[in-house]
């Protein structure tokens, strides 16, 4: 007899992680959750400015070493906080997973925030903008200047 299946919605973490997890085990970072909730762990500022790779584990599975890339700007910094740093992460997973901490330094790609659409100008401004680059020949510096004069009025519209 096939499996039931349940006709309500779950949450697509779950589904995530189930999926996932194979995947996360293998690499060594079985716990996803520590990418997800590191800024609550470690705070936003710090969070900002490193990342965790991966956890080697200990023979028993605890007492592991967590690799996290950081900032050449704030490894010194986190250098010396590791104490605290293993304590928080030990509380959040309320056990000895962590003994100790090795980081690397390299570039940690900030996340972009999500751009606003473009904003179009009004009628009026879109019929004065055409009509000061008329006098333009170079068909490529007209439409440069067009895209710029667009997105200045437009953000000028925006602003009000």
């Amino acid at each position: 007899m096939p499996p039931r299946r349940s006709k309500s919605l779950r949450a697509v973490a779950v589904e995530a992680d189930r999926i996932t997890g194979p995947i996360r085990k293998k690499r060594g970072l079985a716990e996803a959750a520590l990418i997800s909730d590191w800024p609550d762990i470690i705070g936003a500022a710090l969070a900002a400015e490193c990342l965790p790779l991966r956890i080697a584990r200990g023979p028993d599975g605890t007492g592991g070493t967590l690799h996290i890339r950081v900032s050449g700007a704030l490894a010194l910094e986190l250098q010396h906080m590791q104490p605290q740093v293993i304590e928080r992460i030990n509380g959040y997973f309320g056990y000895q997973a962590i003994a100790r901490i090795a980081l690397q330094q390299g570039p940690i790609s900030a996340r972009k925030p999500a751009s606003r659409p473009a904003t179009p100008p009004s009628v009026e401004d879109a019929a004065a903008l055409a009509v000061q680059l008329d006098g333009i020949v170079d068909d490529d510096l007209r439409r440069a200047l067009e895209a710029l004069g667009r997105g200045v009025l437009g953000r000028k519209q925006r602003q009000g």
